[in-house]
């Protein structure tokens, strides 16, 4: 078994001495720096800090309009959908923001059999939705074999045209060679949060379990990518510690990866800690991200790692998640249920593990989307093309994955739009279709166009 747990690159000196001189509002450094984001090679330490330290409206605004420069430069207008799904909501652990926390007992506690995944899965199917985040805390039944199973059960699940196509997975950390497991059963990206990166703020929320261990959990990137996951997704939860803090934290995490392994994360998260049930630490943060901060976070690290995707979940509200899409998001979950057995029987709300801001369906987002121009897609051919890790990014930092994007998105869309749409919003989509193929080179026109022609024929899951 191995059990690698350093992690020397970790270093708060140079991100407290980044922070102790801000020059807050320089309008010529921060002009520089935004100059630096758009060509596409992303942002060091000091840059970030620069970042962080705008207050002045017309410097954040000129910070906001360059994040949505550089999102387009490197994904255009496509926002990728997914769905977390809940095997289980027990937990050894005792993080005291979390409703999953082994203390809780008000918490109904729940284990999907296989046949309930199934259920789940083919909920999320009939929705239209292609990828999923399968999600449990860390104490479910039967180990990693448990896990295993429950890939297998989602991807073996069909329905009419529908099937979940990538799976990615967010359970607690794994030793190198069950991660090597998890590789085997074919899952897309690894993904898990640090939650802070201060240790101190992470003693006091993180009480008792194998959580509690900041160094095994930290390092377990390197165990994943170790083991040949070479998609892997980096989160804070912010509100726990300082967000300038956690941002520079997650810089020397990604600046390691890409040292060591020759590639950076394929995902970042930005959750904000929301209400959870029997949790007042959820309920009252300890260092609390107003708005406009939450915003700059998403803009400065799309600036800062720009091929990187940037996943906004139903965490937070639909205004909010509007906002966020114009500054970086190139990800979104919809229609989601945090808790186990959710999508088949709704009323089991009072196990999920927090509270959601944005309650709508994914055809309610789907529609939304589409009106304000944006390309929805339900795109999997990367990870089943052996498009991962360093072969994604080789492309994406130059910005010519869209070359491969732009027509995948347009076709998972329009299998959307015939299987599972209503008219209404296969009006609105049709004509998002048409205007990205406006858009678009030559190559990709004639690309999209067979896609289209062969799935308006009947054949699906085609890409290029």
């Amino acid at each position: 078994m191995t059990t690698q747990t350093a992690n020397s690159w970790l270093d708060p000196a140079p991100i407290e001495r980044a922070l102790a001189n801000p020059a807050p509002n320089d309008a010529a450094r921060v002009r520089e720096v935004l100059a630096k984001a758009r060509e596409l090679k992303g942002l060091g330490m000091d840059d970030v800090a620069a970042l962080a330290s705008v207050t002045d409206p017309t410097l954040t605004e000129e910070m906001f309009a360059t994040a949505r420069q550089v999102k387009e430069d490197i994904y255009g207008h496509r926002i990728v959908f997914f769905a977390p799904l809940y095997i289980s909501n027990f937990c050894a652990n005792e993080c005291t923001y979390c409703a999953f926390r082994k203390s809780n007992e008000g918490l109904q506690r729940h284990a999907l059999s296989q046949e309930q995944i199934a259920e789940e899965t083919e909920v999320l199917v009939k929705q239209g939705h292609k990828r999923v985040l399968m999600v449990a805390g860390e104490h479910y039944p039967g180990g990693m074999r448990y896990l295993l199973d429950s890939i297998a059960t989602i991807y073996s699940v069909k329905k009419d045209n529908g099937e979940i196509r990538r799976i990615n997975v967010n359970v607690a950390p794994l030793d190198v060679d069950d991660f090597r497991l998890l590789k085997e059963a074919g899952i897309g990206t690894y993904q898990l949060f640090q939650e802070t990166y201060d240790r101190k703020a992470y003693a006091e929320v993180h009480l008792r379990g194998k959580k509690s261990d900041f160094d095994w959990r930290v390092s377990v990137m390197d165990r994943a990518m170790t083991a040949g996951i070479d998609d892997v997704g980096l989160g804070v939860l912010f509100g726990l510690a300082d967000w300038r803090f956690e941002m520079l934290s997650l810089m020397q995490h990604i600046a390691h990866l890409e040292e060591v392994f020759g590639v950076g994360c394929h995902t970042i998260s930005v959750p904000r800690m929301e209400p959870a049930h029997g949790s007042t630490v959820a309920e009252a943060p300890p260092h609390p991200v107003v708005d406009e901060d939450f915003k700059k976070i998403v803009a400065i690290l799309r600036m800062a790692v720009p091929y990187t995707g940037m996943i906004m979940s139903t965490r937070e509200t639909a205004e909010m998640r509007r906002e966020t899409y114009l500054l970086g998001v190139s990800q979104i979950s919809a229609g989601s249920r945090t808790n186990p057995g959710g999508y088949a029987d709704e009323a089991k709300h009072d196990a999920s593990q927090f509270q959601l801001g944005d309650h709508r369906s994914l055809e309610e987002v789907v529609a939304e989307l589409a009106s304000l121009g944006y390309m929805p897609s339900f795109c999997t051919a990367c990870y089943r093309l052996g498009r991962t890790g360093k072969d994604f990014m080789d492309l994406a930092k130059p910005g010519l994955i869209k070359q491969k994007c732009g027509p995948n998105s347009v076709g998972t869309f329009l299998e959307y739009l015939i299987d599972y749409a209503s008219e209404e919003t296969r009006q609105v989509g049709e004509k998002v279709i048409r205007d990205e193929m406006t858009q678009m080179g030559m190559k990709e026109q004639d690309i999209s166009e067979r896609i289209m022609n062969a799935i308006n024929k009947g054949k699906r899951d085609v890409f290029c």
